[in-house]
């Protein structure tokens, strides 16, 4: 017998199907079904289709920048704020789904009532939940954005959607903060990047420069970026890593939107299926849609399900953005920075802020993973990345470059070179500033005639100061990086034990049990707090394993007098 939920859903997933089908969205080779309270929905084989097209969407349905300007109740309110550069094209969909969400009569309601009401990632976590990842970047991160997210609620949108509806008519709804978390998490995770042919993006071919840049379409701008780790550029970058238009065009916009059917695809490292823009109808009959096609090179087994990638990404930003993790995550990596702060109140700030301008210094470095295949202790990575290149490459013909000793570790350093530059800098002592500077004037003269090369830079502080000072300065970031980690949690062994505890997957709960074993630990765990532990013990397995490969680099620097 099913059970309230299952029935609830199906009513749902009725609704749904039949809004889908008024709005000419095709099921050619899928259906969507109710998967659990833990997943949700998803996308499921039906029946074998020769062409392998899945699902075809017209792209008139999408959630884009472009339908909230055209919507005849929240465009005319927000152009004049988007035109201005008050807002970003992620405001204005947030917006409309926050909006859609709240209005008596939606004809969005189909679609918005499949969406989960609350998130796994961690703006929804409770304050208990949150210090599971106390030590790691997104605790901090998940506390910058929660006020963010709070104080842009409160100056901009509160006011703005209650106006909206009175306009609408409603008089009686009620505006709160969770409706916005909602439609923020909504859009962050179901959002994908559209590659659309300009002419339809801008149906109106004007001449003037600002009609044509009227949609911020590639803004970077973001009110969910955020400072530790800056995981959402990195959502960014998968901009270019999509796939492309299937049609002939002479410009490709790419636009970010939400596409009804398409957006319950789960997610899975091994993708069966990808999506796909036809422009002219030649691939789907459909001009104009997005259509999903099967990745399988034989046919599908009957109710298998249809999963997509969102791409390679690390636990950090797959809990951030999406809400889950994965367990031995082969993407996973190491955030590491040094606060730009703490520069003042090393010798000489002045003289190694100017150096580090000058060489367009990156402040952090992202450690992937694989990178460890390339050190000293390659045990249990593997990576088919050639990042075996050391420094000899960098050097340049300069009448003073070359003449230090390239030290014997360079080709198995896996420490980005960017980021060792910024260090070498922080480091340097004061001799070793004036023979970089003596470097330097030899370039460009005492007069200065020209400003030196950011490889320039770089190429004089390493003749002028070898590793060790930077090595030292990493490998003091690494450990306290490793402490941070572990001093509110315990070691990685301590994470393994915990996650035994649970037993399994089938044994993570949406809420904490209060039944204890012996040892006092709770036979059943939260979800959210499942996803922290593994998280955390990725974190703290990365950092001891690269802070392994900076004592040992630096040892043989030390032992080579670099």
């Amino acid at each position: 017998m099913a059970s309230e939920e299952e029935e609830a859903a199906a009513a749902k997933l009725e609704r749904f199907l039949q809004w889908l089908q008024v709005n000419k969205v095709e099921l050619r080779g899928c259906n969507i079904k109710y998967c659990g309270q833990n997943k949700g929905f998803g996308v499921f084989s039906s029946n074998d289709v020769s062409d392998g097209v899945l699902l075809v969407v017209p792209l008139d349905l999408a959630i884009t920048p472009m339908r909230v300007l055209q919507d005849p109740l929240i465009g005319p309110e927000c152009r004049s704020m988007f035109e201005e550069g008050e807002v970003d094209d992620r405001f204005l969909m947030i917006l409309f789904l926050m909006l859609e969400r709240l209005r008596n009569n939606s004809s969005w309601k189909p679609y918005l009532d499949m969406l989960p009401k609350t998130f796994g990632n961690t703006l929804w976590f409770t304050d208990d939940e949150l210090l599971e990842l106390k030590g790691t970047t997104l605790y901090r991160a998940t506390e910058l954005q929660r006020k963010k997210l709070l104080s842009l609620y409160e100056d901009k949108v509160k006011g703005l959607v209650q106006k909206l509806l009175i306009l609408d008519g409603d008089l009686e709804s009620e505006v709160c903060f969770e409706d916005f978390l909602w439609a923020n998490s909504v859009f962050w995770t179901r959002a994908l990047n559209i590659p659309l042919p300009r002419s339809y993006v801008f149906p109106q071919v004007q001449e003037d420069q600002d009609s044509q840049s009227s949609l911020n379409i590639d803004s970077g701008v973001s009110h969910s970026d955020i400072s530790a780790g800056d995981l959402t550029e990195r959502k960014d970058e998968e901009r270019s890593k999509v796939p492309g238009v299937d049609g002939q065009f002479n410009e490709t916009v790419w636009v970010e939107g939400l596409v009804p059917g398409i957006d319950f695809c789960n997610h899975d490292l091994k993708a069966v299926a990808t999506w796909e823009v036809d422009g002219t109808g030649m691939t789907t009959g459909v001009p104009h849609s997005m259509y999903l096609l099967s990745a399988e090179k034989t046919p599908f087994q009957m109710e298998k399900e249809i999963t997509i990638s969102y791409g390679n990404k690390g636990n950090e930003e797959l809990l951030y953005l999406y809400g889950f993790v994965i367990d031995n995550n082969p993407d996973e990596y190491l955030m590491v920075h040094y606060p730009v702060e703490a520069i003042q109140n090393v010798p000489f700030s002045d003289s190694k802020m100017q150096l580090l301008e000058a060489q367009k210094a990156e402040m952090r470095c992202l450690l992937p993973k694989r990178l460890l295949a390339h050190g000293f202790f390659p045990a249990g990575t593997t990576s088919n990345d050639d990042n075996g290149k050391g420094k000899a490459d960098k050097i340049c013909s300069f009448s003073w470059s070359g003449q230090r000793r390239m030290p014997s570790y360079a080709n198995k350093l896996v420490f980005p070179e960017e980021f060792l530059t910024t260090l070498r800098t922080i480091a340097m002592q004061e001799d070793e500033l004036f023979k970089a500077s003596s470097f330097l004037e030899e370039l460009v003269g005492s007069e200065g005639v020209r400003q030196p090369t950011d490889t320039e830079v770089r190429t004089a502080v390493w003749e002028a100061c070898g590793d060790s000072g930077a090595l030292q300065l990493l490998f003091d970031l690494l450990q306290t990086k490793v402490m941070n980690l572990e001093e509110n949690s315990g070691t990685e062994d301590c994470d393994t034990e915990l996650l035994e505890k649970a037993q399994d997957v089938k044994n993570i709960e949406q809420c904490e049990s209060k039944d204890t074993d012996e040892s006092g630990h709770y036979k059943f765990m939260s979800r959210n707090r499942w996803s922290s532990i593994v998280y955390r013990k990725g974190q703290k397995q990365l950092a001891r394993l690269f802070l392994k490969e900076a004592e040992h680099v630096l040892h043989l620097s030390l032992s080579e007098g670099e």
